[in-house]
């Protein structure tokens, strides 16, 4: 969650940076961000057909290299879903 934080805090600061230079940012914000995407898939491809064609289950490649690489290492959120879990079944009690 830090390094999530991190990279907005580092956003808004370029931002805040372009706003005082009276500069507009290089793309609009979903260009850019469709744009980053088709680099994240596309560093993916090669390494996905290699799998494809050693004949190796695609679900392999998915769990071991795309997945990690493309979704880093997300927040794990047991601990909330737990607490939301609990809290919507006393509520359904309740009622």
């Amino acid at each position: 969650m830090k390094m999530y934080l991190m990279s907005l805090g580092a956003g808004l600061i370029v931002g805040i940076v372009y706003s005082l230079l009276n500069v507009r940012s290089p793309a609009p914000p979903v260009i850019a961000l469709v744009g980053l995407l088709g680099i994240l898939v596309g560093e993916q491809l090669i390494p996905f057909a290699k799998t494809l064609l050693a004949q190796e289950p695609a679900a392999v490649s998915w769990i071991n290299q795309i997945k990690p690489h493309m979704f880093g290492h997300l927040p794990k959120g047991s601990e909330q879903a737990e607490v939301a879990r609990r809290a919507a079944a006393d509520i359904e009690g309740r009622s």
